[in-house]
């Protein structure tokens, strides 16, 4: 079994792409909470709240981290989604903590961030443009076919 981390942006569906399409793959996919604000308010909803939101938003990070941490290191292959809208610094504190860690990092990205990521492009054994190219490529790992 292959075991897969879905990072990243949390505003389109392309999870739900990347599972949907490796159905009858021996796969187990794992990401972040992708509620907004339970993943925003996680930390305070455990561990009592706090008048400054800067606080509020440091206890949330920590906890999701302990998530994100164990997520990424139980994974054999991390994919770190960069979206079109926000900057997502978390999405690449994750997908520089796999290399690190000396995972298998797919990129899943637009030309328009190819200058902007080009460093943690690098890093990654793999730059997608679509789900779907993601879910060949672990069609590939798991079986050896092409695409077709």
């Amino acid at each position: 079994m292959l075991k897969v981390y879905l990072s990243g942006e949390i505003h389109t569906d392309w999870r739900e792409q990347i599972i949907d399409g490796a159905k009858g793959l021996d796969v187990a996919f794992d990401s972040p909470v992708t509620d907004h604000g339970a993943s925003d308010d996680c930390g305070v909803a455990i561990l009592g709240a706090e008048d400054d939101k800067y606080w509020h938003d440091h206890k949330g990070a920590m906890v999701n981290a302990i998530r994100t941490r164990k997520g990424i290191a139980d994974a054999d292959v991390v994919v770190v989604r960069f979206g079109e809208k926000y900057k997502q610094w978390n999405a690449a504190f994750d997908a520089g903590q796999a290399a690190a860690l000396g995972k298998s990092l797919i990129v899943l990205q637009q030309p328009d961030h190819d200058h902007a990521l080009k460093e943690v492009n690098a890093a990654a054994l793999a730059v997608a443009r679509e789900p779907a190219q993601v879910v060949q490529i672990l069609r590939y790992v798991l079986t050896g076919q092409l695409p077709g």
